[in-house]
């Protein structure tokens, strides 16, 4: 009978010869990439660069996340100031104004569906879910609380049921109704920086964390399916592309990359010599054609996903300060980006 070292070292060993086998495997369907492809064929140019439409003043700190409604025309924005704010984007007033608990908030959300109820947390460790339509909301109907450490994002799936990621290194599936946590997802070795619902299949969310991975992860098993390495730091965002079988992450090492659910492999890369901030916030247009990136410089810059010159197709600028947050809404008719400089700006 074997000691308990020896077993563990035939263990670590196994581990490794089977690492080796899929490191291998993947090499070897790893054939081509998406421009050499493409560079095979002709393709359109994107269109006319994206202009500021609207402005939405309002906040007295600065604005750390956004998130659009399903309905494409109201948004929510969290600030340090203390507030969750609900604007009409169309009109630019403000619909709600609900003050926090916690001024240290870093993440906020809008049920897609209904668009009855928004998120929020952050450095309270609570995910706090306040219902909207009520004369003045001064408490969350529901706090969720089961993580360790600070709440780095949070996505509804649906009225009834909400992923979160937090600093503890996992991820929660919460029931919203009864305000238990379903499921923990709990693989990374690092902070969790931002979680993204399959828009296909919401049963599928991507997590991106300070290990520089990213996981795929299916509610149903409670199970990782596929970890994507290549980063060389923090990835800070994750969303998933418009047809669910791809998503694209930003990281501190200054690149935004394009990974592949069905090829299991990063696909594309974006970034080049001259940028050499980090990138806070990713987000694709309808189609997917185009890439959508946050950036501490205070640019939001705008890649070809088909695109391999290195070269970003616009930069937005307009911000005084780090771009901290953006998103497209669900018609893929417009883009909002939030601001250090305590501003959201919608583009289209």
């Amino acid at each position: 009978m074997s000691t308990l070292p020896e077993r563990i070292a035939a263990a670590k060993s196994q581990a490794e010869q089977l690492r080796s086998q899929i490191t291998s495997m993947r090499d070897e369907k790893a054939n081509g990439q998406l421009p050499e492809i493409v560079a095979e064929r002709s393709v359109k140019s994107p269109g006319a660069m994206p202009r500021c439409r609207r402005i939405l003043k309002g906040h007295f700190g600065k604005v750390y996340a956004m998130h659009w409604a399903g309905d494409s025309t109201q948004l929510v924005s969290a600030s340090q100031d203390g507030k969750l704010i609900i604007w009409n984007g169309y009109t630019t007033n403000k619909v709600q104004a609900i003050p926090l608990r916690s001024s240290w908030v870093m993440t906020c959300a809008f049920e897609p569906s209904e668009a009855r109820l928004v998120a929020c947390g952050g450095l309270d460790n609570l995910c706090s879910i306040y219902q909207l339509g009520q004369p003045q909301v001064m408490r969350a109907t529901k706090e969720l609380a089961a993580h360790d450490g600070y709440l780095s994002c949070c996505r509804f799936i649906d009225e009834h049921s909400i992923i979160t990621s937090s600093g503890d290194s996992t991820c929660i599936y919460w029931d919203v109704d009864r305000g238990e946590a379903k499921m923990n997802f709990n693989d990374h070795g690092g902070d969790v920086m931002s979680v993204s619902i399959n828009p296909q299949d919401p049963n599928v969310f991507v997590s991106g964390s300070c290990d520089s991975t990213a996981k795929v992860w299916d509610v149903r098993t409670g199970r990782c399916t596929h970890t994507f390495p290549g980063h060389e730091s923090d990835i800070n965002s994750v969303a998933f592309f418009p047809s669910g079988t791809a998503f694209g992450t930003g990281s501190d090492d200054s690149s935004c990359r394009l990974f592949d659910l069905r090829c299991y492999a990063e696909l594309n890369q974006f970034g080049n010599d001259k940028i050499l901030c980090g990138i806070t916030s990713v987000a694709f247009s309808r189609s997917g054609r185009l890439m959508f990136a946050g950036y501490d410089d205070y640019n939001c810059y705008v890649w070809d996903t088909l695109c391999s010159t290195g070269a970003h197709v616009w930069q937005l600028q307009g911000h005084e300060n780090r771009v901290s947050c953006l998103g497209v809404n669900a018609t893929g008719q417009a883009l909002c980006t939030g601001s250090w400089d305590t501003l959201l700006k919608i583009w289209a």
